[in-house]
């Protein structure tokens, strides 16, 4: 007797929970990207003033920069998004009201979060 197939991917209609999802998955692979990319860094910083000094001038630190802001925002949804799945874990919030609601809630959160800290990081004092 076979074993019954998985409904095929067309059959769902696009949703929120299905491109929050998604993005969960590509925020924690930007996440270990970043870690090679932070040891790369520490590894520049060790070899010396003159390395540290190239990575940190000019376009490579507009790029160096702007590659951290882009971390610190996929860490900050990682982590909400991830707080939101340790409450479903729980069987908290599986409502479609309750997970819709979440889903801005997470939505909202990291976008302050990420302004306050990017404010925070980018502005000179």
């Amino acid at each position: 007797m076979p074993r019954p197939l998985s409904p095929h991917i067309f059959i769902y209609r696009f949703g929120y929970t299905m491109s929050l999802s998604i993005l969960h998955r590509f925020t924690g692979l930007t996440l270990s990207l970043g870690f090679i990319l932070l040891g790369a860094w520490l590894t520049m910083l060790s070899l010396g003033e003159s390395h540290y000094q190239w990575l940190t001038s000019g376009t490579m630190g507009l790029v160096l920069r702007v590659g951290l802001a882009l971390w610190l925002v996929a860490f900050l949804y990682h982590l909400a998004n991830g707080l939101r799945h340790l409450f479903w874990d729980a069987g908290l919030g599986l409502e479609r009201a309750q997970a819709r609601r979440s889903a801005m809630i997470v939505l909202v959160t990291v976008a302050i979060a990420a302004l306050l800290l990017l404010y925070a990081f980018w502005v000179p004092r």
